[in-house]
């Protein structure tokens, strides 16, 4: 891996030495379990959408080979895996199919969530599941109320994706604090808590199962409680900043980049059904008799080849400077996390061009219901567009930090 000089202070002999005890960085071995399964995670595809949650017999498998639980702590049975593992592992599940890589996604995510809290919620969440599942959204509910030893909390948590398969749910709430402080938290309620009310009806992402999530008047311990903006600067409750790589890891860089990961698979299942199928194909209105030999279709490919290509670059590259931030116990600067949250959506943004660009080389036929070549397109369409990926939002801060504008931030970072 790289070591840039912009992103990082370079780090001493010692540290270059605790860096030796986290290698390999890339864990091929998981890796290949999510590959493995890309035939099952397609042959289900279909069924996935149609029942607007992953298919059952995905998620066993997806549980069975123990995808579920990259980020948590080996403590727990977890594999602590880097950034980088975690992104390459969703992207393949993602080759499979998008919605079960987006759920799968947000199910890690959230559960690494979890692991940064209080030892006493960890254990609550783990102690007696170590596979337990979390889904969460980070919005502040309707009502909170203060009370002896924790909040009574109601409200509803839209595009709650995985929550399907979720044991917990890590959910925003606004916590009582002094004028001026930033309100914001995370609290973790027990899958008996709440309920799930079917409102995922959209054109892509369908079997992700992104529905809302309902409280009535639950209560939270305080120790299930965490500041956001704690979490922000990377100031877990967890102990184990010391001995856990991904106790370090930067909250939100995390959280926007992990989005991504579907994209990238998407990309490479765009790619592969194209170089399979659209040589030999003949271009209709022209004497071309295969796509193979048309200009346009060459320069098309090449140009969605192209993007999928720098996409991928700008993708590992954020990965291996949260992975190695967290080594070094770290946050990164705030230039780098703008720029991560910048790149971020620019992959999106090459991602969602490429497809674009291969549905035109493909033809018109590629938005037939019936052709895997629509769900993708619908699929990435949605992905890019979520709040944490939007490309004007990440050009926004990135450009704000580059000039030095006077204003505040208007997003975390």
């Amino acid at each position: 891996m790289t070591i840039l000089r912009h992103d990082v202070s370079a780090p001493s002999v010692e540290q270059l030495d605790e860096l030796d005890l986290y290698r390999p960085h890339f864990d091929e071995e998981l890796v290949a379990r999510a590959t493995a399964l890309v035939p099952l995670i397609r042959e289900h595809a279909a069924e996935s959408s149609a029942n607007q949650a992953v298919s059952p017999v995905v998620m066993k498998a997806l549980e069975d080979a123990e995808l579920l639980n990259l980020f948590v702590p080996r403590r727990f049975g977890g594999h602590e895996a880097t950034m980088r593992t975690s992104m390459e592992v969703l992207a393949e599940i993602a080759r499979g199919d998008g919605s079960t890589a987006w759920a799968a996604s947000l199910l890690n995510v959230c559960t690494w969530f979890a692991t940064t809290f209080s030892v006493e919620a960890q254990n609550d969440v783990f102690g007696s599941n170590p596979h337990a599942k979390v889904a969460g959204i980070f919005t502040p509910g309707s009502s909170m109320t203060r009370v002896e030893g924790g909040y009574l909390v109601s409200g509803r948590w839209p595009y709650s994706s995985g929550s399907f398969a979720a044991d917990w749910a890590a959910l925003g709430i606004a916590m009582d604090v002094a004028d001026g402080e930033d309100p914001r938290a995370l609290a973790l309620f027990s899958r008996d808590q709440f309920t799930i009310e079917p409102t995922w009806f959209v054109t892509g992402m369908k079997g992700s199962g992104s529905d809302t999530i309902v409280l009535e008047n639950q209560f939270v311990p305080d120790h299930r409680v965490q500041r956001f903006v704690d979490m922000r600067e990377a100031h877990y409750l967890t102990p184990f900043a010391d001995t856990e790589r991904n106790a370090n890891m930067a909250f939100i860089p995390v959280a926007a980049l992990v989005l991504i990961s579907p994209q990238l698979g998407l990309a490479r299942h765009a790619l592969e059904l194209t170089v399979q199928k659209l040589p030999e194909k003949p271009v209709a209105y022209t004497r071309y008799t295969q796509a193979k030999n048309s200009p346009a279709h060459q320069f098309g490919v090449a140009a969605a080849a192209t993007k999928f290509r720098l996409a991928e670059l700008l993708a590992g590259e954020a990965a291996d400077i949260i992975d190695l931030n967290a080594v070094l116990r770290q946050l990164p600067d705030q230039a780098t996390r703008a720029r991560i949250r910048n790149d971020t959506g620019i992959v999106a943004e090459l991602v969602k061009d490429g497809i674009d660009a291969l549905v035109t080389a493909n033809g018109a036929g590629s938005f037939a219901e019936a052709n895997v070549f629509s769900r993708i397109w619908r699929d990435a369409e949605i992905a890019g567009r979520h709040a944490y990926v939007s490309p004007e939002v990440g050009k926004e801060v990135y450009g704000r930090v580059l000039l030095g504008a006077d204003d505040a931030l208007t997003m975390d970072i």
